[in-house]
């Protein structure tokens, strides 16, 4: 972690106009640390590769100091932590995004070195569709304790947070303003429960004004935390749409919600997959395969316990299919088995749940 002199520095470091993240990461490469940034020579610094006069133009060692020591302050006074992008508990996946934050604050219980972590976005103007399926999803996606992020917005945000918690389940809000205020004020009455079972991070000041550009800039830090990203509802606009767009760029899996096409809140969606911009989703089995994920080993019993468990008809084929065949993938089986594979996932997931199979890297799955 930073020192506090070293804080100082790199807080001045992200306060300089026009520099950006992804320069600011390559001028601590090169120079060593942010205080050796503000100490060297410009002219030296203009040396580097892709950095121009342009970015440099406003970095004033004692303009952006003063105002970091004022954020210090506001830091300490309310006890926030932050998180370095070189420090070993800044989120993995986010260190692999050429643009993620140098620097951001958290507040709460926050542990993001678990695997599974998934963002869940969407419109502010739900309807029953939405909902009803993101409490289903996460409902069903429990048993596999996956990390939930969203936004604290209105809609499928505040949905998908309460959700997680109803299940137990860490969620982490990303504010798209300072740690000093929250947004929208309504929802300051979760703010007790959400820090309970996860927190808020932000990589805005506290001085910072309140800006509806900030949102589309947090997104990149909703799909760089995240494994996947899953788009609820949309309109044919919106940004959820834009995070979406961000985490394809960063080679994540993305998921749409698709609905009716008279559907306005399902337009955005409907375009994601129609232009392949997204996997369908309609329910947990399709994010647990594509992902690869599987429950815990501590979550599971022994073979023994269940030799007695009630299969449906279409599990009694699908086991009686892999006791033959030992494992096989999920196109395999589902030819072999005669259902289609939107059927067969959900079924192989409630298998899963019922623990008498696995899935295994490669979309294979085999009994337990």
């Amino acid at each position: 972690m930073l020192s506090k002199n070293e804080l100082r520095y790199t807080l001045a470091l992200q306060r300089v106009p026009n520099l950006g993240d992804a320069t600011a990461k390559k001028l601590i490469h090169k120079v060593g640390s942010a205080e050796g940034i503000f100490n060297e020579k410009k002219s030296n610094l203009l040396k580097i590769n892709g950095v121009g006069s342009f970015k440099l133009k406003e970095l004033s060692k004692k303009i952006q100091l003063d105002e970091a020591d004022e954020e210090v302050r506001f830091i300490e006074e309310n006890k926030l932590e932050w998180l370095y992008f070189q420090d070993n508990l800044y989120p993995e996946r986010l260190k692999h995004c050429i643009d993620g934050p140098i620097l951001y604050f958290q507040k709460g219980n926050i542990d993001l070195q678990e695997n599974k972590i998934i963002s869940i976005v969407g419109t502010r103007k739900i309807t029953t569709y939405g909902k009803v399926f993101c409490e289903k999803l996460i409902e069903e996606l429990a048993p596999l304790n996956p990390i939930i992020v969203s936004g604290y917005a209105y809609g499928v945000d505040i949905t998908a947070h309460k959700t997680a918690i109803q299940n137990g389940l860490q969620t982490v809000a990303c504010l798209a303003h300072g740690m000093n205020q929250i947004y929208p004020k309504m929802h300051k009455k979760y703010m007790d429960n959400v820090m309970d079972n996860g927190g808020f991070i932000s990589e805005f000041w506290s001085s910072d004004a309140f800006d509806k550009s900030n949102f589309l800039k947090r997104n990149r830090i909703i799909a760089g935390i995240s494994q996947a990203t899953i788009v609820i509802e949309s309109a044919f606009k919106g940004g959820s749409l834009v995070t979406a767009d961000i985490a394809n760029s960063y080679n994540r899996d993305v998921f749409a919600l698709p609905g009716r096409a008279t559907d306005l809140q399902s337009q955005g969606c409907n375009n994601l997959i129609k232009s392949q911009q997204a996997n369908v989703i309609t329910s947990a089995a399709d994010i647990i395969y594509m992902l690869g994920w599987e429950l815990e080993e501590k979550n599971r019993k022994p073979l023994q316990t269940q030799l007695f468990i009630e299969l449906s008809e279409e599990e009694k084929v699908v086991f009686n299919y892999l006791k033959e065949i030992a494992k096989d993938d999920l196109d395999n089986i589902a030819l072999n088995c005669s259902m289609p594979t939107y059927k067969l996932a959900s079924i192989l997931l409630a298998m899963e749940l019922k623990e008498i199979i696995r899935p295994l890297p490669g979309k294979l799955f085999e009994l337990i």
